[in-house]
């Protein structure tokens, strides 16, 4: 009872303030960012798996540009980023038989041969860029891996699986609450 007498009207406010202050924000979500991973499984749905491949192994650039504000890119930040986030904690195979460390490896190589050393991966931020308009695809879309493949199809097949579901794991659990991704994202949405 005394506690609620002698205390100041100001000082509950500032309270208040303070707990709230310490609460993480709500996680936001990209449009842009579903529209190109759901573009990439649009595109392994429809056989296309070359273009689906070139469109995924942007990813860890376009995840490390996002985290910059510069919207650089290095070949050892994309290196970081793939042995961080495509092998997904506590899994040698998934229940597709995914080898998780070879994959991470094999994409960072050939991510990084094509990456100039401390860019602006421009062309992959476009390419982002352009999904803000996409329609995104139905909920529970998910293309298929068929027994049928060749290796060299079945190899694009499981590096785009990788890929996007790294992206999917780093944007739920590290960009969404990022203020740098997050005002890199609405810079991309706002520019022409």
């Amino acid at each position: 009872m005394h506690d609620e007498l002698s205390e100041e009207p100001g000082h509950a406010q500032h309270k208040a303030a303070a707990v709230a202050h310490r609460t993480p924000p709500a996680p936001s979500s990209s449009r842009m960012c579903a529209a190109y991973l759901a573009g990439i499984d649009q595109l392994l749905d429809a056989h296309r798996r070359e273009a689906a491949l070139r469109e995924a192994l942007d990813l860890p650039s376009i995840a490390v540009a996002l985290a910059d504000p510069r919207l650089g890119s290095s070949r050892e930040q994309v290196k970081r980023w793939c042995q961080e986030w495509i092998r997904p904690p506590g899994a040698e195979r998934d229940a597709h038989a995914l080898d998780y460390e070879h994959l991470a490896r094999s994409i960072a190589e050939r991510v990084a041969q094509g990456i100039e050393q401390d860019g602006v991966p421009m062309r992959a931020l476009r390419r982002l860029q352009l999904q803000r308009h996409a329609r995104t695809a139905p909920r529970g879309f998910r293309a298929r891996h068929a027994a049928d493949l060749s290796p060299r199809e079945s190899e694009a097949f499981d590096i785009c699986t990788a890929l996007t579901e790294a992206a999917r794991r780093w944007y739920a659990r590290n960009a969404c609450h990022d203020p740098t991704v997050q005002a890199n994202l609405a810079r991309l949405a706002v520019l022409r």
